[in-house]
C-alpha cells in the first residue's frame, strides 16, 4: 500500500514519540530519524510492487484465460504471492 507523504509523516512521528517514551531509543537527530523511517516506508512500497507485479505476470502466463476478480485468480494470486515472498527471503 502506498503511503501520502502526510501519512509517512504521520506514522514516522508516531514511531519516534513512541521509542522516545518506552525507553527504546535515544534520539540525537529526529530529521535523520524520521527520514530514515520514510525511506524505509518507500523500500517497502517498492518491494510489494516487485512481488505484486511477478504474481501477476505468473498468472497472465498461464496457458488458460483467469478472470481477474474471480476466486480462482485470488487463490492463485496469494499462492504466487506467497512464493516469491519465500523465494526473496534472505536465507540465514
Amino acid at each position: 500500500m502506498r503511503f501520502s507523504e502526510g501519512r509517512k509523516s504521520y506514522l514516522a512521528h508516531l514511531i519516534v514519540n513512541t521509542l522516545r517514551q518506552e525507553g527504546l531509543a535515544e534520539i540525537d537527530n529526529e530529521r535523520l530519524v524520521l527520514a530514515e523511517i520514510k525511506a524505509v516506508f518507500e523500500q517497502d512500497h517498492a518491494a510489494d510492487a516487485q512481488l505484486d507485479a511477478a504474481a501477476r505476470k505468473k498468472i497472465a502466463s498461464l496457458s488458460r484465460r483467469v478472470p481477474p476478480g474471480s476466486r480462482e485468480w485470488d487463490v492463485l494470486y496469494r499462492q504466487y504471492y506467497e512464493e516469491e515472498v519465500r523465494k526473496r527471503k534472505p536465507r540465514g
